[in-house]
């Protein structure tokens, strides 16, 4: 009997291909039919309730977020006059896509530009076939736009509401009303709000504020709601300047300048008693609206022929402000601060006497006064060395005080560094260490050739020479304050430091006064005012080429300064150049013009100071006085230089070894 096959049983549970297949046509078909129904559920829904889906989507995305500027600060005189202030302007740009999107909107459209901005309506055409879907299209030739124009377009969107797509961005202009007065103790402003040179510089950072930030979004029926944080704009700048005493001294500089001419004339107003800055300028002036423009210095061919750099270098030469940033031996002026430091430290007095013979031999070289060629001065008191200029007396008297006291003194008086004025480009000049100054630069510096000074420090030493022996530091700027009127910043006028007494101080103010009164600045008196000053008269490196730096220092009224002036005029263009008479009768003709705008008025009266400042001439000096030369001196074959002879003070002092 044959042996049975086993029976294969792995298929046993297995189901037919047949029913396997309709499983799956059965799932499928569920699938598709669920497809159907969220389709059909889907359309349904946004049919009934898609607005509503719209509007919580839109209510919970941003919508805008644009930028509010901030006002940049104004910069006020000490009057409250704007020297320099922020002016909203407008820039119009279009929204293409927004005009476009019905017809009914783009004739009202363009015959609103047209009527407000004088756009053609082909120019609009081209506009939006080449933009059709842009938001945003600026018209650059219509940028800071005055309000009148916005005026204008509202009335007529106001009137017809098909009128589409015209938007304006907001921005602030910085403008300077006054243009080119007080250039460079102002400054101007970039695009940017950054400021350069000037007050605009040093405090931009209080005079620049925070942008604001307008945003919108719809809410849950679609109205567009705005959130505005706004900005918060600068401070305000009320400075020291006097812009109507400012503008009287630089139409005096430009007057001087046409009739005579200079390489530099300067000049430097200061309160002695604050160090506050009233005026400060030279001939270099540029249009603070417009300081690129060199057609103020130079003629187009000359800037045509002039590389990027040259022009570059020659803006920069046009913005310095020569009153705190160039530097130059200070000659006669600086002999007040000699004989101030030998006063306060005991090495000179008023009862002292003293003979010029014509110079003085210091170590292995013979230094001139410049008297020399007339045998000298003579006998001559302390007061009456500074009234006739003698550099040998200066000479005599430095040598008592010894070079370390002479360089304490100059320390003292903020020579030789920085004085901290609140203005950018301040130079420190160039003067001797206790390493460097020997016998010689002693001597020769005694009366102010060899070391070099800048305006707003010899005006600051000279201030507390006649003030009372009190250092202000010089400043531009007397408060900052914010929009709400509260005090962010004020200068206190705190005296920075004592120089000398008192009683030297008004020993130096009689002398300065007889000076003006009897001496070499005769031509700086102003009648009915009592002036006190010093003329100045440098020959400049290099020596005997005939080039002088001519200068004048002084205060009013004498007897207590209210104001100190100074006045540099750097190589006037005359072949004789060695007359500081230049200087003197600038500063004369200024100060009658301002003074009584500062309310400083003639006294009508001698005060206790002029009665005392009567210096009498030794009899030996007297017997000598000769008549008055043309340059405003007194001279004769004998002595010679008595009473203005520092017309030429400097320029015959050179050093023969």
């Amino acid at each position: 009997m044959a042996k049975r096959r086993a029976r294969d049983t792995r298929y046993k549970n297995k189901p037919s291909t047949r029913s396997m297949r309709v499983r799956i046509l059965v799932v499928f078909g569920f699938v598709i039919l669920g497809c159907i129904g969220l389709t059909y559920q889907i359309v349904r829904l946004n049919k009934v309730k898609g607005d509503n889906y719209t509007k919580r989507m839109l209510a919970q995305q941003s919508h805008s977020s644009n930028a509010i500027p901030y006002k940049r600060g104004d910069i006020l005189d000490v009057n409250g006059n704007k020297l320099a202030t922020s002016v909203k302007v407008y820039n119009l740009f279009l929204d293409p896509a927004a005009i476009c999107k019905e017809k009914k909107y783009i004739q009202p459209t363009k015959d609103a530009l047209e009527n407000v901005f004088g756009i053609s309506g082909s120019d609009v055409d081209k506009i939006l076939k080449e933009n059709p879907a842009s938001r945003y299209y600026q018209m650059k030739d219509f940028k800071e736009l005055d309000k009148e124009y916005v005026k204008k377009l509202e009335k007529l969107q106001d009137k017809d509401e098909n009128i589409r797509g015209i938007h304006f961005e907001e921005e602030y202009k910085r403008e300077y009303p006054y243009s080119t007065i007080a250039c460079d103790v102002i400054g101007f402003c970039t695009d940017t709000n950054t400021g350069t040179w000037g007050i605009e510089n040093t405090y931009n950072d209080m005079l620049n504020g925070t942008n604001g930030r307008q945003f919108g979004y719809y809410d849950s029926e679609l109205n567009l709601v705005k959130t505005i944080k706004a900005a918060t704009n600068g401070y305000t700048v009320k400075s020291t300047i006097d812009v109507n005493v400012q503008g009287i001294m630089e139409q005096h500089i430009q007057k001087f300048m046409k009739n005579m001419g200079a390489k530099k004339v300067a000049c430097l107003l200061m309160n002695p008693n604050t160090g506050g800055i009233v005026a400060m300028g030279s001939n270099a002036q540029y249009d603070l609206n417009n300081p690129r423009d060199l057609t103020v210095a130079y003629t187009q061919d000359e800037i045509n022929s002039m590389s990027e750099e040259d022009q570059l270098t020659a803006l920069n030469e046009l913005w310095r402000n020569y009153c705190i940033s160039d530097s130059y031996e200070p000659g006669s002026t600086f002999k007040p601060i000699t004989i101030a430091a030998c006063l306060d430290e005991g090495k000179a007095s008023a009862n002292s006497t003293y003979v010029c013979d014509g110079g003085q031999q210091v170590a292995d070289r013979y230094i001139k006064c410049v008297a020399n060629k007339y045998g000298g001065h003579g006998a001559l008191s302390l007061g009456q060395a500074l009234m006739v200029s003698c550099n040998d007396v200066m000479m005599q008297i430095s040598a008592k005080l010894g070079k370390e006291k002479f360089l304490d003194y100059m320390d003292a008086f903020g020579l030789g560094r920085k004085t901290g004025i609140d203005l950018p480009g301040e130079a420190t000049g160039t003067v001797f260490n206790n390493d460097t100054m020997h016998s010689t630069q002693l001597a020769t510096s005694s009366f102010g050739q060899s070391q070099t000074v800048t305006m707003v420090q010899m005006a600051a030493a000279f201030s507390a020479i006649v003030n009372g022996g009190n250092y202000y530091r010089p400043h531009v700027v007397e408060e900052v304050s914010s929009e709400s009127g509260a005090v962010i910043q004020s200068e206190d006028d705190a005296v920075e430091s004592k120089v000398i007494t008192e009683k030297t101080s008004r020993l130096l103010r009689k002398f300065l006064l007889a000076t003006v009164e009897e001496g070499t600045a005769n031509p700086a008196s102003v009648k009915g005012y009592k002036v006190a000053g010093k003329t100045g008269t440098a020959e400049k490196i290099p020596r005997g080429h005939g080039k002088y730096l001519v200068s004048f220092i002084g205060c009013v009224p004498a007897n207590n300064p209210q104001l100190v002036v100074y006045v540099v005029i750097d190589e006037p263009n005359v072949e004789d150049q060695a007359h500081s008479t230049y200087a003197t009768e600038f500063a004369s003709s200024l100060m009658k013009d301002i003074l009584p705008m500062l309310e400083i008025y003639p006294t009508g009266k001698k005060s206790d100071i002029t009665k005392a400042s009567k210096l009498k001439l030794p009899s030996t000096t007297k017997s000598n006085l000769g008549q008055e030369v043309p340059d405003g001196g007194y001279s004769d074959s004998s002595y010679g230089v008595a009473k203005n002879a520092a017309d030429n003070e400097e320029g015959d002092t050179g050093m023969n070894n």
